[in-house]
């Protein structure tokens, strides 16, 4: 592992937190799109473009950028847990 256990650590945050808040997100969704599976898929991108912003502004905060290894990480992290944000965008609540 090529990620620091402290960013490892910050993206499972970032995860927790956009599962918690897919509704919103898939609400703001629904207001681009016509239909609701559309919505979903909208919404998913919306989440992981968001958990991708603040992995990069990690590197940026420390005048860095990650290397290739460390984005085949932060993808291997996103794929483990697309199943768990695709859940709670689905999710009626």
């Amino acid at each position: 592992m090529t990620l620091s256990d402290e960013i490892q650590t910050f993206l499972v945050s970032q995860i927790e937190y956009y599962t918690e808040e897919a509704k919103s997100y898939k609400e703001m969704a629904r207001e681009y799109n016509m239909g609701d599976g559309l919505a979903h898929d909208t919404a998913f991108g919306i989440i992981v473009g968001c958990i991708y912003s603040s992995f990069l502004q990690i590197f940026t905060n420390q005048n860095s950028v990650p290397n290739s290894q460390e984005m085949e990480e932060f993808t291997e992290i996103i794929i483990k847990n697309s199943k768990k944000i695709k859940e709670a965008i689905t999710a009626e609540t």
